[in-house]
């Protein structure tokens, strides 16, 4: 086999030409395309990293946003709960407070409407009383009542102390006041003068004066003592006992 030097030359330049004319034209701009692209690779790997890594930043502020909100919520709640507790402690004050002081007020009303009925029933009593007093007094003999009363009366001066008694007579300046419910008589203020003499052993200066309030009876009014017999002084006396019952 003959080898023909010639056309071997040509076709090694023709070859050398071609790797030229595609390392010229073709192979480099290839190249710049595909490290251009392999750069835009890079810098999308690299956007996506910073991307990733501010998403997990954010997830984990988020997270921190969660659990600082859930904590939050919890101390609302507590606090809340706390106001409430002491508000329905208040409340249940104010209405202790207000139940004891219905409890006070109406406690306080019964005893007002009490006390008023019992002193309606006293002054009901007391004008029973008076008027039984009246219907008897009419029924006895004129002079009977009187003599009774100054009888009970001569017995309480006898049971005065001495000096009691003295209080009466030892003063001159100042007469002895006979208080009865009528005008006496003559003869009824010698009775009481007779009666006296022999009470306090002399014969004391007398003054009379007429009060009807006493309704029967007799009273002796001294410079520093007082000697009731009357059914005023009863009447009173009873009162102030069933006033010390209640």
């Amino acid at each position: 086999m003959r080898i023909d030097w010639w056309t071997l030359a040509l076709q090694t330049i023709n070859v050398l030409v071609l790797v030229w004319i595609l390392a010229r034209f073709f192979f480099r701009p290839v190249a710049d395309i595909v490290a251009k692209r392999q750069e835009e690779a890079n810098k999308l790997l690299s956007d996506a990293t910073a991307t990733r890594q501010e998403a997990v930043e954010t997830l984990a502020e988020v997270g921190k946003m969660r659990a600082g909100i859930a904590a939050e919520r919890d101390r609302l709640i507590a606090e809340a709960q706390k106001a409430a507790q002491i508000e329905k402690q208040d409340l249940l004050a104010q209405v202790s407070q207000e139940i004891v002081k219905l409890r006070s007020e109406a406690g306080a009303a019964i005893a007002r409407d009490q006390e008023a009925a019992e002193q309606a029933i006293i002054a009901r009593a007391s004008e029973l009383a008076v008027d039984i007093a009246q219907r008897m007094l009419a029924r006895l003999p004129s002079g009977a009542s009187l003599a009774a009363f100054l009888d009970g009366l001569c017995q309480k001066l006898r049971a005065l102390s001495p000096e009691e008694r003295d209080s009466f007579t030892s003063t001159a300046d100042h007469a002895v006041e006979v208080v009865t419910a009528a005008p006496l008589s003559k003869a009824e203020i010698d009775q009481i003068r007779n009666a006296l003499r022999g009470a306090f052993g002399s014969e004391p200066s007398l003054e009379v004066r007429t009060d009807p309030a006493l309704i029967s009876g007799i009273e002796l009014h001294g410079p520093g003592t007082i000697v009731r017999n009357s059914w005023r002084a009863d009447l009173n006396r009873i009162r102030e006992e069933l006033e010390r019952a209640k």
